[in-house]
Formats: structure tokens, C-alpha cells, sequence
């Protein structure tokens, strides 16, 4: 097939054949307010909030002056990429027109396997989590239920990211309704719980900061903030890019700070840091507060809920899965259609640039996450032989440090593409172009490290950075389970772009 480029489209983007016959198949049902509760999934993962919580009242300190310094200022950037060149494929078009094919096709290799990989392995240990606190009151589920429950929560999200956002939008609303309502709900019994049996939270002096509790959480906070740019990746899709970009980041950025907030702040309020697990941490916390609503505690801590509390945390476990799902299909919408547009664009091979007549999706790369996906599950399951929590931490990581890396490459494209397409129209443009993207990249180069080397510049692997049961002693280990999928996953984007280049040639 002719893979060769034939036009110029208004971005300065050079069209092959292949985008101009792939694009006849995207469908546009991407109006505003599917835009904003989309933004809202990508950025509001509850699966993060007990491992944030777990660092103490010091991490909500950060959590706030983060927003601040750098959630904002990525807000600022990517409202302008996102009008300027809403291509299909955003993130990998912004790194690829900035910096050429091969740096494009690294970074969004690691931009696509993040989402798989933390579909199979993070997001799903958490629904585990929250089916055996609240519908088995603890009971852990045995092997074949475990795989059960991980593999249909798997591909039911692969199905919804295949069908076309015509259909497939309604789990981000939903997810953001879901969202909204435990928010609400946790707030409220929080407040109960405190009228009812007090609060012994952390002092004022607890909450003040210092470096190496910026070293501890600056990683997996960042990995909360990052995700305006999601949407982007659909934005040949969407109805009306310029107007409706800036209206979903501005407004996603308020919801997300506020409903990362609360949570945090009600966690670190109702369990002592010692009892707040990165697995379990947040699901956790609303089930001692939703003991006012019915329920017992026993001398060693262990809450049960009955009557009413044992309703509501049903009714809350449903929801927590839901938010998760409404995440995981966010980011694989997203991510997924980055990959397929690197296929056609000749940078991976053709065959994965594929967008179905029917649905307007990239099917096949939708598969090809679930497979993965279903893979990681199997891994961690065998690799932990069943002490999931330990391991939750580690592929928390893999997915957190393949994140951050591809915003190397896109932070600095804002810079980049002022200079190298100054002509095109930009309805929105971001102050302080240059700052903003040198700031945003140095910060992400930083959390990288701290993702890789725990403590690094402080005391790597130290006392205060051990990762949930890991020792010191492990630190070599813990690097190596962190380096080579990175090692692989670079090697294999190199072969896709190598692959790419070849079809690329063809006449």
C-alpha cells in the first residue's frame, strides 16, 4: 500500500496516503461536554489516592503547591497545543512535527504501553481490593476468582474502547458521575464520623514540607497530573477542537484539584499514616468512616459494616469500580488511537494504523492493550505469589515512569513548534511559552529519576523511600524490574519506527 506522503494539511503536518484513507473512517461525536468528562476520567484516578495519602499530612502540603507550580502551568501549555494542531494522534503529532519520527515514535510507545500495563496490573489489583472489602468483608478472593474478576473487568473495558464515542462516551460521563457521588458520599461520613467519634488527625506542624518528602511523592503526584492532553489524541474526532479544548482544561483542572483534595485530606483525617496502604488506602478510609452508618470495630482495628454502612459500602464499591473502569477506558481511548496514528503516519507498521469502517476505532490496537493488559494481570499474579500489595507498588511504578518520560518530549514541542510554525493560527496562546515548557520538562526529568531511584539526591532506596515491602537490601532488584521493560519498550518502538520508515519508502 502507497505510504508516502501526499499533502500538507493546515497544521504543516505532512499527510500519507494511508492518514488521508484512515481519516475518512473517524466519526465526530467529541462535543464539549463529552470533552470535559473525558478530561476529567483521564485526570481523577482514584487508584492513586491511598498510595498519595500513605506519605502522611506533608504529601497533601505538596499535593496543593504542585497544583500550583505545575498542574496549572501543563494546563496553560496544552490548551494551546490542543487548538493549534488538534490532529488526530495530538500528543505523538505535537512530538513528531517538533522533533521528527523517531523521537515521536519512542515517546509515544511509551505513552501507549503505560495504559495496558496499568490497566492489567494497577487499576485491577484495586478493583480486587475493593470487591474483597466491601461485597467479601474482607475475604480474599481464591485464584480462579482473582483471574475472574481481573480479566472481565479487563475486557469489558476493551469493548467499550472499541465502540465508537458515539456509544463508548457514556462510560467517561458515567465515571465522572461516579466520581462526583463518592466524593460526596466520603465528605459527608466523614463529616458524621467526626461529629460521632472525634478525629485524631495530623497536627498543623505535620503538614509542613521539606525535601525529602518532595523526593517521596513528586513522582506518583505528577502521575495524577498529567492527562490534558488525553482528548488530543481524538482530536480529528471532536466537533469543535478551539473552542472546546480550553473549556474542558480549565474547568477539568478545578473538579481534579478538588476531587484529588478531599479524598486525601479525608484519608490522612480518619486513618493514622501507619494503617494507610497504597493498595487499600482510600478504600480503607471510606469503610471506617461508613461504620456511622452501621458497622463494628474490633479491637484489632478490623472495621465491619452491617445494616445500612454495609449498603453503603456496596453501593460505594460499585462506584470505586466504576471510577476505575471510567479511567482505564479514558486513558486506552486515548492512548490506543495515538498508536494507530503513528501506524499510518509511518512511523509503526501499517497494520496497526487501522481504524475500523464501523466504529471509527482502532480496533486492533484496543486488542492488542487487552492482551497486554491480561498478560501484566497473569505476571503479577505468579511473580507475587499472591502478596499483591507489594507488588502493586512496583507496577504502579513501570506505569508512572513510562508516563513521565513521554512528557519529555512533549513539554518541550509547545517551545518548539512557536519556532518552527510560527504561522499557524493559535486561538488560545500560552504565556511564557519557552519558560513553561524548559519548567514542565525539568520537573518530569526529576520525578523520572525519583520513580527509577527511589531517594535519589537524597538517600537512595533509603528508609524513608522503601517502596511497600521492599528492604533496602532489594534496591538492585527493585531497579532491574524497573529498567528492563523500559529497555524493552524503547527497543521495541525503535523496531516499529525502523519498520515504519521502511513502508514509509515504498512507492
Amino acid at each position: 500500500m502507497d505510504n508516502s506522503p501526499t499533502s500538507i494539511d493546515s497544521s504543516g503536518l505532512d499527510l500519507t496516503a494511508a492518514a488521508i484513507e484512515e481519516k475518512q473512517h473517524l466519526q465526530k461525536h467529541f462535543g464539549r461536554k463529552e470533552i470535559l468528562f473525558f478530561t476529567i476520567c483521564t485526570l481523577v484516578g482514584i487508584d492513586t489516592i491511598g498510595a498519595i495519602a500513605s506519605a502522611g499530612a506533608q504529601a497533601f502540603s505538596w499535593l496543593i503547591i504542585l497544583a500550583l507550580v505545575f498542574f496549572i502551568p501543563s494546563a496553560l501549555l496544552f490548551a494551546e497545543l490542543g487548538t493549534a494542531f488538534p490532529e488526530e494522534g495530538g500528543p505523538y503529532i505535537w512530538a513528531r512535527l517538533a522533533f521528527g519520527r523517531l523521537p515521536g515514535t519512542i515517546n509515544n510507545f511509551l505513552y501507549w504501553i503505560t495504559n495496558p500495563v496499568w490497566m492489567g496490573g494497577t487499576l485491577t489489583l484495586v478493583v480486587v481490593a475493593a470487591v474483597e472489602t466491601f461485597l467479601r468483608n474482607g475475604e480474599p478472593l481464591s485464584t480462579f476468582w482473582f483471574y475472574a474478576v481481573g480479566l472481565v473487568f479487563i475486557w469489558v473495558g476493551i469493548f467499550a474502547s472499541i465502540l465508537s464515542f458515539r456509544v463508548g462516551k457514556w462510560i467517561p460521563i458515567a465515571g465522572a458521575y461516579a466520581r462526583f457521588i463518592v466524593l460526596g458520599l466520603f465528605t459527608f461520613s466523614i463529616i458524621l464520623y467526626a461529629n460521632k467519634f472525634g478525629i485524631n488527625g495530623p497536627s498543623f506542624h505535620d503538614f509542613g514540607v521539606s525535601w525529602p518528602g518532595l523526593v517521596a511523592v513528586i513522582a506518583l503526584i505528577l502521575f495524577n497530573f498529567v492527562g490534558f492532553e488525553n482528548p488530543n489524541s481524538a482530536g480529528s474526532e471532536m466537533k469543535d477542537a478551539q473552542r472546546d479544548v480550553p473549556f474542558a482544561v480549565f474547568r477539568s483542572a478545578i473538579v481534579a484539584i478538588v476531587l484529588y483534595g478531599v479524598p486525601i485530606f479525608g484519608v490522612i483525617l480518619v486513618l493514622p499514616t501507619s494503617q494507610v496502604s497504597g493498595l487499600g488506602g482510600f478504600i480503607d478510609s471510606v469503610k471506617a468512616t461508613f461504620r456511622v452508618f452501621g458497622g463494628t470495630l474490633a479491637a484489632d482495628g478490623t472495621v465491619t459494616l452491617t445494616g445500612l454502612g454495609l449498603i453503603m459500602g456496596n453501593l460505594a464499591a460499585v462506584l470505586f469500580i466504576l471510577c476505575v473502569l471510567s479511567s482505564g477506558v479514558a486513558w486506552l481511548m486515548g492512548s490506543d488511537r495515538a498508536l494507530a496514528v503513528s501506524g499510518y503516519d509511518g512511523a509503526a507498521p501499517r497494520w496497526l494504523g487501522v481504524f475500523s469502517k464501523k466504529y471509527g476505532t482502532p480496533v486492533r490496537v484496543n486488542v492488542i492493550s487487552g492482551i497486554v493488559a491480561s498478560v501484566v494481570l497473569v505476571a503479577v499474579r505468579v511473580l507475587s505469589e499472591g502478596d499483591t500489595a507489594k507488588y502493586f507498588g512496583v507496577v504502579l511504578n513501570v506505569a508512572i515512569s513510562t508516563t513521565l518520560m513521554s512528557y519529555i518530549a512533549i513539554f518541550p514541542s509547545l517551545w518548539k513548534l512557536r519556532v518552527s510554525h510560527p504561522d499557524t493560527p493559535r486561538v488560545y496562546r500560552a504565556p511564557a511559552a519557552k519558560f513553561l515548557s524548559v519548567w514542565l520538562t525539568l520537573v518530569v526529568v526529576f520525578a523520572t529519576v525519583q520513580v527509577l531511584a527511589p531517594g535519589l539526591g537524597d538517600e537512595w532506596f533509603g528508609a524513608d523511600y522503601l517502596p511497600d515491602g521492599w528492604t533496602q537490601d532489594e534496591k538492585w532488584r527493585y531497579l532491574l524490574i524497573e529498567l528492563i521493560p523500559l529497555a524493552l519498550f524503547i527497543g521495541i518502538a525503535i523496531i516499529f519506527w525502523a519498520v515504519g520508515k521502511r513502508e514509509l519508502k515504498r512507492k
